[in-house]
């Protein structure tokens, strides 16, 4: 499977931006997927998974409210609607397809977007 992950830029506080991860070489639908980041100088975090039908969601405290992850499995992509930006929401956004799905996480994260910047001015 390939992800290529693409939205990100440069916003001011308070905008918003959709991110996009679209997959190749697999079969998408069979797939959970997440959204991680990685800020300068920081380990990479867990931003948001979704089931592979798109029934399900979870989200890391800091983004609830802000940031919605969404799925069209006719088109092979994976979204993350990101509003409300703050600064410290500035990080390399990546995608990753999820191996064993359970309620406090997936088994394994296997394949990885190449990530795409998303900076954020006060």
């Amino acid at each position: 499977v390939q992800l290529q992950a693409f939205g990100g830029g440069l916003v001011q506080a308070g905008g918003s931006l959709r991110l996009s991860c679209a997959a190749s070489g697999g079969t998408f639908s069979n797939y959970p997927m997440g959204w991680f980041r990685q800020a300068p100088g920081k380990e990479r975090e867990f931003v948001a998974r979704i089931s592979s039908s798109g029934g399900r969601t979870y989200y890391v405290d800091s983004v609830k409210g802000r940031f919605t992850i969404s799925r069209d499995n006719a088109k092979n992509t994976v979204y993350l609607q990101v509003s409300s930006l703050k600064p410290e929401d500035t990080a390399v956004y990546y995608c990753a397809t999820c191996i064993g799905w359970r309620i406090l996480g997936c088994d394994e994260y296997r394949y990885w977007g190449q990530g795409t910047l998303v900076t954020v001015s006060s």
